[in-house]
């Protein structure tokens, strides 16, 4: 009788344990018996909040569930676009466990989200695979992007309706071509590269050429406008001397017939060659003439 007193406490104790739980903040529960969900009645969630609750212990079980946000990797998947060019998505995707009844009915416990992800990666690449077969590529990579995501969202979501499953985010990290199409890639975008150098090249040198031809032509016009202005600088300095030629003759008709004498001495014999001149000429006759006084 002694020992059954300790049991007795023993076991008291370890009912009352196991007749409470507590259900952490960002969790959920269900409490079941013998595989049943415990308070589905259809009309009320038989999911508890959290907070310190209580079972029937050794007969009711309790399966806890995170309620955070929980993430999907999806393995880098190959999907072609409209043009039927080959490329490599990585995606991943931000969900939920909304309605744990449903949650708990389509994985059982699940604790760690294996089989739900199994689940959910087909639902969400089904309608990537659409997406990306109906647009170009261009489109994929430039503004198309956040609303191919959100029709993707949409779609899983109506596909996961009844799996308790919330699909928060369905984000493109990363669009690649295959490791054989990055090649033909690299040649194209290098002939383009070459073809747009080339072009630029075409029309700098034509630009040149044009900058070239009209310089000249400014070159000419500048020089025959200078020549021509010299040329009426020279006739206004030839007129001008002709006039104080003229003027000085005027004044001394023998001293300027005598001074031209002198130039024309001076250029016909400056020169060193030989001439032979008659000394009674016209062009001699200073020196065969003597005049003056010669006191």
């Amino acid at each position: 009788m002694k020992l059954i007193t300790p049991i007795l406490a023993v076991l008291l104790v370890v009912l009352a344990v196991n007749s409470a739980f507590v259900v952490r903040e960002g969790e959920s529960a269900l409490v079941t018996q013998f595989g049943r969900i415990q308070g589905d009645d259809g009309k009320t969630s038989p999911d508890y909040a959290p907070g310190l609750h209580f079972k029937i212990p050794l007969i009711q079980t309790v399966v806890r569930f995170d309620r955070r946000m929980l993430n999907l990797e999806a393995k880098p998947e190959r999907y072609f676009d409209s043009g039927k060019n080959p490329v490599n998505v990585d995606f991943y995707v931000k969900w939920q466990i909304e309605n744990p009844a449903l949650y708990y009915r389509s994985f059982g416990a699940d604790s760690f989200q294996s089989q739900a992800n199994s689940r959910l990666t087909p639902i969400i690449k089904d309608p990537l695979r659409f997406e990306f077969n109906s647009h170009t590529l261009s489109d994929l990579i430039a503004s198309a992007r956040s609303d191919i995501t959100e029709r993707v969202r949409d779609q899983a979501n109506k596909a996961a309706a009844g799996l308790g499953i919330h699909v928060v985010d369905v984000r493109i990290k990363r669009i690649e071509f295959p490791d054989e199409v990055l090649l033909s890639v690299y040649k194209r975008m290098g002939s383009e590269r070459t073809r747009l150098a080339n072009d630029l090249r075409s029309t700098g040198a034509e630009q040149a050429a044009k900058i070239t031809a009209d310089a000249n032509r400014q070159v000419q016009v500048i020089k025959a406008e200078a020549e021509r202005d010299a040329q009426t600088k020279r006739g206004e300095g030839d007129a001008k001397a002709t006039e104080i030629y003229a003027g000085a003759y005027g004044k001394n008709p023998d001293f300027y017939a005598l001074y031209r004498s002198l130039d024309a001495y001076r250029s016909a014999f400056g020169g060193g060659d030989v001439i032979v001149l008659d000394p009674k000429s016209e062009f001699m006759k200073y020196f065969g003439e003597a005049k003056g006084d010669t006191k």
